[in-house]
């Protein structure tokens, strides 16, 4: 399977796009290919593009300038979209950083592409509301998992929603999006393997 089939059985599973509406956009996609710790976007930039990933890891992250600390905000991984969903959405400065935790490639399209297409066709708009929704989700998910779950169950649904991420990243990165230490995190493994 091509890239560009991959995106398009993806749009089509996310937001049942056709294949004659897929056509629609299939010239404003472009493809890019990242190095490890290389940027998608940068914070105070705004977020022109969305991007699919074939492959790779990215994460968004904020530094405590105080403490010189990094707090991972959100992770991204193969087949799902890199985005940092406010300043793309709104057009506004961005609040963190993106970046590439792995090698990594996107096939991406531009905002203003990506909104020509909305008035084109009904689909592509039920695309973006969609796209609206899974950012509202995602990041409601977060909040709610710092103040209703355990560190556990955040490990648990880390691994249900990034199955591969234990593979690619790194240990701290991982303690850092779940909001805990590393021994923390380390005690959480061995509990839960020896299950």
């Amino acid at each position: 399977m091509t890239e560009i089939d991959k995106l398009a059985f993806a749009l089509n599973q996310f937001a049942g796009l056709s294949e004659e509406d897929f056509k629609l956009s299939s010239e404003l996609w472009l493809h890019r290919n990242y190095k490890k710790g290389e940027f998608y976007n940068l914070r105070g930039n705004v977020c022109t593009y969305l991007g699919f990933i074939v492959d790779g890891v990215f994460r968004s992250y904020t530094i405590n300038e105080k403490a010189g600390e990094e707090k991972n905000v959100f992770l991204y991984s193969a087949n799902g979209f890199v985005v940092p969903f406010k300043s793309f959405v709104n057009q506004i400065a961005c609040d963190y950083h993106t970046q590439a935790m792995t090698d990594a490639s996107i096939i991406f399209i531009r905002h203003t592409d990506l909104i020509s297409l909305y008035s084109k066709s009904h689909q592509w708009e039920k695309f973006g509301r969609l796209l609206a929704q899974e950012a509202f989700n995602v990041t409601m998910t977060r909040i709610e998992g710092f103040l209703l779950k355990s560190p556990e169950e955040r490990y648990l649904d880390l691994i249900k929603e990034h199955p591969d991420i234990f593979n690619n990243v790194p240990l701290y990165h991982i303690s850092s999006y779940l909001g805990i230490q590393g021994p923390s995190l380390s005690r959480i493994r061995k509990r839960l393997l020896g299950k």
